[in-house]
């Protein structure tokens, strides 16, 4: 099966939290609401490198949840 590269979701035990879920490695979930990431992969490679891949993602994961977040917001005007 493919998987997009994120999912966005929501728990109702987490009302006021919004998450992201990264499918690829490293595999992470992103608490758009706290700025908290908890990483379901060990981060292995220089720590620059890795300190940059790490950014690059969840910068994408936050221009996912904008973007997803406006084509709801467009779904609904409709």
């Amino acid at each position: 099966m493919k998987l997009p590269k994120f999912l966005m979701a929501d728990n109702s035990d987490f009302p006021e939290d919004l998450f992201v879920v990264h499918t690829e490695y490293p595999r992470f979930i992103l608490n758009v609401e706290e700025e908290e990431v908890e990483w379901f992969d060990d981060l292995e490679g220089e720590e620059e490198e890795v300190a940059n891949e790490v950014n690059s993602l969840i910068e994408q994961a936050f221009n996912f949840c904008d973007a997803e977040i406006e084509r709801y917001e467009e779904d609904d005007e409709d």
